[in-house]
């Protein structure tokens, strides 16, 4: 299959001055042999603080297409990305090329003098970007967030 790079839906965060905090379970969920409930919570989790580090440059944008399944990341995941986090090589980004926006692993070639925008879903061709192409590096995905 080709590649079919979709557009983001970008939402700009409503980060109020209020704490969105929410009951925290402290004692953790077992992931391995089921352990006694607990009918108490111990703390508070404010998920903006725990989510955005960068308020004025951090961004909510929708996943349009399935190029990234093999990470767990699909269709309609919300993605938190900072436009100001350091991207590494290897870093999951948001990539705005030739006049559209794809989300992929950025891997640097230093043999080839290129970078690779690299898909997690075997579907899909890892997409060379040069000199030629109109590149930019949007933002850092800092977080998924998925729906069941």
């Amino acid at each position: 299959m080709e590649n079919r790079r979709k557009s983001l839906e970008i939402i700009i965060p409503d980060l109020p001055g209020i704490p969105m905090e929410l009951p925290l379970a402290g004692s953790g969920v077992s992931a391995g042999f089921p352990s006694p409930a607990e009918d108490y919570v111990e703390m508070s989790l404010d998920l903006n603080r725990e989510l955005v580090r960068n308020p004025a440059s951090t961004f909510f944008a929708r996943v349009r297409g399935v190029s990234m399944t093999g990470e767990g990341i699909g269709d309609g995941d919300l993605l938190v990305i900072d436009r100001a986090a350091e991207v590494r090589d290897g870093a999951l980004a948001v990539c705005f090329i030739d006049g559209e926006f794809t989300l992929k692993r950025v891997r640097t070639d230093r043999t080839e003098g290129c970078l690779w925008l690299v898909p997690a879903n075997p579907d899909y061709v890892p997409l060379r970007v040069t000199q030629e192409n109109d590149f930019r590096i949007w933002g850092v995905v800092k977080h998924v967030i998925k729906s069941f």
